[in-house]
């Protein structure tokens, strides 16, 4: 849905290959017929962007952990079945990995219907695990936290592990796109530390042209990560004292050269910046699994919650200041990081059903 699941598969097929192994990566919703997986991303999209209110009933009718019995995504996700068998069976995979809820319905159903003769081990990519990332059929789920893993071997009576998120090895250590970024920083605007916002990949925020504004008023340098969404960057670019870098290839170098992240998703740039040493700030999470997420970092104590824009500068201050309280923070979040989820994958056996 965003470049934040294949990113994820993509670290994963490159560890494998690293490690010897073949690894086809495919996008479940492109196996879906009569264009319903485009449609679906188009939809996604525009609710995100447009009208959050729509995507946060959504996610409280379809997908919000609860007892009530709502709707399955698996009717949706068996249109897909036919094409992921042929592309099993043509590549004799050993065992397949959904980084996406609608995947993990697809190998759950099938594993359970004996279709699928191999282990399916699903790589759990968010920290609120909300309903649709849970099958019984499923053999392994990956987590990235104790808490997401103890709440999946509760709800399914299946096995679950804590193996952290997946990043790429480059975010853990400053390489030479750092200072590149650091120049460019002084150069526009000296002596402030530059705090980066996260749009996400589609440029999908609540009031951010307010936050940048906020920012730069208390002597910060707001990045802002627009994504692909250029009206929001042009947007954005007229205003005093905020610097917008367009879609950025260089990820790991930006972030070692930032000071905190402002981050609106709890997805893969604020897993990307606990790797890469640092301090992450909720603040205007988009809706549904956004907000839960953002919550879940904070009480696990990798991230703080700023409420509102009265608590975003003083939260932002504690965590650029030098000294324990970044330092805590920045521990708290590599802590995060325990295991290979790729390793565990392969390693990832059938479990008999009862």
């Amino acid at each position: 849905m965003g470049a934040g699941h294949d990113t994820v598969a993509a670290e994963l097929a490159r560890r494998a290959r690293a490690a010897g192994k073949e690894a086809h990566v495919v996008d479940v919703l492109a196996l879906l017929p009569y264009g319903l997986g485009s449609g679906l991303r188009g939809f996604y999209q525009g609710t995100v962007r447009h009208a959050p209110w729509v995507y946060a009933g959504i996610y409280d009718f379809f997908l919000r952990p609860g007892p009530s019995p709502r709707p399955s995504g698996t009717p949706l996700a068996r249109l897909a079945a036919g094409p992921l068998m042929e592309l099993v069976r043509r590549t004799a995979a050993d065992v397949v990995v959904p980084v996406f809820h609608l995947a993990a319905q697809l190998t759950g159903h099938l594993r359970s219907r004996g279709v699928l003769q191999v282990p399916s081990a699903v790589v759990v990519v968010d920290f609120a695990v909300h309903r649709q990332w849970l099958h019984p059929g499923n053999d392994l789920h990956l987590c990235l936290t104790q808490e997401s893993a103890r709440q999946v071997r509760e709800g399914l009576g299946r096995p679950a592990k804590t193996t952290g998120p997946v990043v790429a090895p480059q975010f853990f250590t400053e390489g030479p796109g750092t200072a590149d970024w650091r120049r460019r920083f002084e150069r526009f605007a000296p002596g402030r530390p530059a705090v980066l916002v996260s749009a996400g990949a589609w440029g999908a925020g609540d009031r951010l042209p307010g936050t940048a504004r906020l920012l730069a008023a208390h002597g910060f340098l707001p990045v802002v990560l627009c994504g692909r969404n250029e009206r929001l960057r042009r947007a954005l670019s007229d205003v005093p004292g905020v610097l917008t870098p367009g879609w950025v290839t260089d990820m790991p170098g930006l972030l070692h050269a930032c000071a905190a992240l402002v981050d609106n998703a709890a997805g893969q740039t604020a897993v990307q910046a606990l790797a890469a040493g640092l301090p992450v700030v909720g603040h205007r999470p988009l809706p549904g699994h956004g907000a839960e997420g953002v919550r879940r970092m904070a009480a696990l104590g990798v991230s703080e919650q700023a409420a509102d824009e009265s608590a975003l500068v003083p939260a932002l201050e504690r965590v650029t200041r030098p000294g324990p309280e970044r330092e805590r923070r920045i521990a708290a979040g590599r802590a995060l990081f325990r295991g290979d989820a790729l390793a565990a994958a392969v390693r990832a056996r059938a479990v008999p059903r009862s």
